[in-house]
C-alpha cells in the first residue's frame, strides 16, 4: 500500500484522541495493572512505549520516567455494568481502595451520578482513575 493511501485510509475526518502517554515509574507495573481493572491486555511494546489499546482505538502509552516524581493526572473510563462489577470486584481482590468522590474522602463506595456507576481509585503511581457507567451529562 502506498503511503499516499495508507494517510487516506487512516485519516480522521473529525478530532479524536489517538493516543496518550502515561508515565509511570514501573510501566509493566501500571499497564498491567489499568489493563487487569479494565479487563484489557497489555500490547507489544512500541519503542519507549508499552500500549493498553482502549475498545475506542485510543491507545494509552506507559511511558516509564524514573528521574523524577511522577505529576498525578486524572483519566476517566466510560465501561460496561458488568466490566464496572469486574473491575471493583478486581481492585478489592488486590486491596486497592475506591471511592466514590474524585478526592477520595468516600473509600469503599460507589457513586451513582448520571443513572450509571462510578469510583475513583489510585495507580500504582497515584493517578487518580476513574471508572464510570454513564458518561457526565455537560451544560
Amino acid at each position: 500500500m502506498s503511503q499516499q493511501l495508507q494517510h487516506e485510509t487512516t485519516s480522521a475526518t473529525v478530532v479524536q484522541l489517538d493516543h496518550t502517554a502515561i508515565y509511570a515509574t514501573d510501566q509493566q507495573a501500571s499497564a498491567e495493572f489499568i489493563a487487569g481493572v479494565l479487563g484489557l491486555e497489555v500490547g507489544k511494546r512500541f519503542g519507549p512505549f508499552l500500549p493498553v489499546e482502549l475498545g475506542n482505538g485510543v491507545t494509552l502509552d506507559y511511558y516509564e520516567k524514573r528521574d523524577e516524581p511522577i505529576q498525578s493526572h486524572h483519566y476517566a473510563f466510560l465501561v460496561p455494568e458488568d466490566r464496572f462489577d469486574a473491575g471493583i470486584a478486581w481492585l478489592e481482590e488486590r486491596g486497592v481502595t475506591y471511592f466514590a468522590d474524585p478526592r477520595h474522602m468516600e473509600p469503599g463506595r460507589i457513586n451513582d451520578l448520571f443513572g450509571g456507576r462510578g469510583a475513583y481509585f489510585c495507580d500504582p503511581d497515584g493517578h487518580n482513575m476513574e471508572m464510570m457507567t454513564r458518561t457526565y451529562v455537560r451544560p
